[in-house]
């Protein structure tokens, strides 16, 4: 089997088929892209979008942690990355949808507002990453790239701040769904991998990781994703972090 990832170092959907690929023991060829101009390299490769992870597998081309994990979990069944009982597979694609439009988005958001304010963090979550050019070079030059991607993923003040104060309730119904066995269980799922990494991404924060780490939901995202890279200072107004110390 022949497969090729194109992914954005520090990029959690991507983080979360490179986990799928390596469960389901495929080996494959991860070529690291820029934020921005990752979206004409992969229409350039021949995909019909321009997010990532975009994965070529034997001559197919797919796009999104959804998409790809069905065609692992039909091309390579064990382990599964859905239950076989009906019930048990609707909770964990509908766990696994909400990770992927509700909380992906927010993590996504807050890490560029915070990129935004101090760049210096980038070389961390770039770790390991071969760009074709050397880390520092790349990120004493991406100033236009970070504002250019808040821009485009709708990173305002505004935004993160509502995002930062509807984050309780999203750990709690992912701690929720842990209690009910949806997520957490023996084998992780395709939910719990959709989710851990977009919450080991906000933990890489360290406004926020002290509300998250302590959480279900965190120990959740330290055993799905242990060696997530990033680490960025406090740098979010302490305002916007009430909601967080309840």
């Amino acid at each position: 089997m022949e497969a090729r990832l194109y992914v954005i170092p520090g990029s959690h959907p991507s983080r979360t088929v490179q986990t799928m690929l390596d469960r389901k023991g495929i080996e494959y060829k991860r070529v690291d892209l820029l934020p921005v101009i990752s979206k004409g390299v992969v229409r350039v490769a021949g995909f019909p979008g321009i997010t990532v992870p975009a994965l070529k597998l034997d001559g197919r081309k797919l796009q999104g942690s959804r998409e790809i994990a069905r065609e692992l979990d039909r091309l390579v069944p064990e382990p599964p990355l859905f239950p076989t009982d009906p019930a048990a597979r609707l909770a964990v694609e509908q766990a696994e949808r909400w990770g992927d439009e509700a909380l992906q988005p927010v993590a996504r958001r807050v890490l560029w507002n915070a990129l935004r304010r101090d760049r210096s963090p980038l070389v961390s979550y770039s770790e390991g990453a071969r760009l074709g050019i050397p880390i520092g070079l790349a990120v004493k030059t991406a100033a236009p790239i970070v504002a250019l991607s808040a821009r485009l993923n709708d990173a305002s003040d505004e935004k993160v701040r509502a995002d930062l104060a509807a984050l309780p309730g999203m750990l709690q119904r992912i701690d929720d769904w842990i209690a009910e066995g949806v997520l957490g269980g023996d084998e992780l799922n395709a939910a719990d991998l959709q989710i851990a990494t977009s919450l080991r991404l906000l933990m890489s924060l360290a406004d926020l990781r002290p509300a998250i780490e302590s959480r279900p939901a965190g120990k959740l995202a330290l055993r799905a994703a242990p060696d997530y890279p990033g680490d960025a200072p406090p740098v979010l107004p302490a305002a916007w972090l009430e909601p967080l110390r309840g």
